[in-house]
């Protein structure tokens, strides 16, 4: 079954990553998904989709016989224990330490991991502190 949730006034409408090794990203996206909560949309032979990213194999029609490169994804964190939940479970399905959860200097409360997927993507889950639960915008100056 498909679920589909369209969210508008988003900068990115969604992402789409063709993958070489399919089954390797299917179970490191299933891993890092779950610990998220963040449920699948739809699947098939050739292609998932969770929320806005759409992944596929090289061998899809979407594809083009093309590989997509590599990306910087980063996926929200309700808190610290799920952005180390997340490392862990990246790492145990396939993932490569790109960066240990820590405080990182972008902002203050900024809590962040990182690791390459199976394709050398550099996937991070980020937690911005308590000051940004439960409001739709934090302001960020640089």
């Amino acid at each position: 079954m498909e679920t589909t949730e369209l969210y508008r006034g988003r900068l990115i409408d969604h992402i789409g990553l063709v993958v070489k090794d399919f089954p390797a990203s299917r179970r490191f996206y299933g891993a890092v998904f779950d610990v998220l909560g963040i449920p699948f949309g739809g699947e098939a032979e050739d292609y998932f989709w969770a929320d806005e990213l759409f992944v596929s194999s090289l061998e899809s029609g979407t594809a083009l016989g093309k590989l997509t490169g590599r990306h910087h994804l980063a996926f929200q964190a309700r808190d610290r224990e799920m952005v180390d939940a997340f490392y862990a479970a990246a790492l145990a399905s396939g993932g490569i330490d790109n960066g240990k959860p820590g405080e990182r200097d972008y902002h203050p409360g900024y809590y962040a991991a990182f690791v390459l997927d199976p394709d050398g993507n550099n996937i991070e889950a980020v937690y911005h502190g308590p000051a940004s639960k439960n409001v739709d915008a934090v302001k960020i100056t640089f």
